[in-house]
């Protein structure tokens, strides 16, 4: 298995894994990501590999240059632009951020005609950035009550020690059940966050799925940027339109 799926929605899509790829070392094994020190040629098979397994076109996917804004684009294949978050409806393209640690998100409407791929790290959470997606899809007829939303693994609260500053900015921006105290230091939920987010956005609690995984305790799924200290892959959050009928 390459991905991690989501019952709420009926598109093609995933939260990849570590294993089945052919990286190696502190980024074995399916490292999607060519900004971490891997060789070109492992990430272009990393991605035909998921692309495979997921029933994709490597050639019709795209992504974003990330830069922890709240920026949304529509998408263009074999572009980047800096944004955290892109959308499309055309059939064929599949759309992906990459992550590990921050939150991915992946949002779809009812009918599986607009989806989007959202990352959202402390910085995007605290921007909101994935209720931006849900306003830009909004713009293009979509009613937030009608949109579903996978939140997919990253790292918990379990793992995720901050200071005192940023755990207080957190509980007035979405309340209490964002930070519980640790031993030393408070320890916040981004997942508990963006959940918030989109049910402030508009999405109804049935329809937003998050995934309990934490990508920090297990190495054996997940890369985690904090856990590897900086050196390790990165997963794809992917999703693409409902196929033609």
């Amino acid at each position: 298995m390459l991905f991690l799926t989501s019952a709420l929605l009926g598109v093609p899509h995933g939260f990849s894994l570590r294993t089945g790829g052919v990286s190696v070392g502190p980024l074995a094994s399916l490292n999607l990501s060519e900004g971490v020190g891997d060789a070109a040629q492992n990430v272009q098979e990393n991605v035909r590999r998921l692309a495979a397994a997921a029933r994709c076109a490597p050639e019709q996917l795209a992504t974003v240059r990330q830069v922890h804004g709240d920026r949304v684009v529509r998408a263009v294949p074999g572009t980047a632009e800096a944004a955290d978050a892109l959308w499309t409806e055309d059939r064929g393209v599949w759309v992906a951020v990459r992550c590990a640690d921050c939150v991915p998100v992946l949002l779809s409407s009812a009918d599986g005609r607009r989806v989007a791929a959202v990352h959202s790290g402390w910085r995007g959470t605290a921007l909101r950035v994935v209720a931006r997606a849900v306003e830009v899809l909004a713009g293009q007829g979509e009613k937030p009550a009608g949109l579903r939303a996978a939140v997919g693994p990253c790292i918990q609260a379990c793992c995720y020690e901050v200071g005192q500053e940023l755990a207080a900015r957190f509980v007035a921006s979405f309340g209490p059940q964002v930070v519980r105290e640790g031993a030393t230091r408070p320890h916040l939920s981004l997942s508990a966050a963006v959940k918030a987010t989109l049910l402030s956005a508009g999405l109804r609690p049935e329809s937003v799925d998050v995934h309990a995984a934490c990508t920090a305790c297990e190495p054996e799924r997940f890369y985690s940027h904090r856990r590897d200290g900086g050196v390790t892959g990165r997963h794809f959050a992917f999703i693409s339109p409902a196929p033609l009928s």
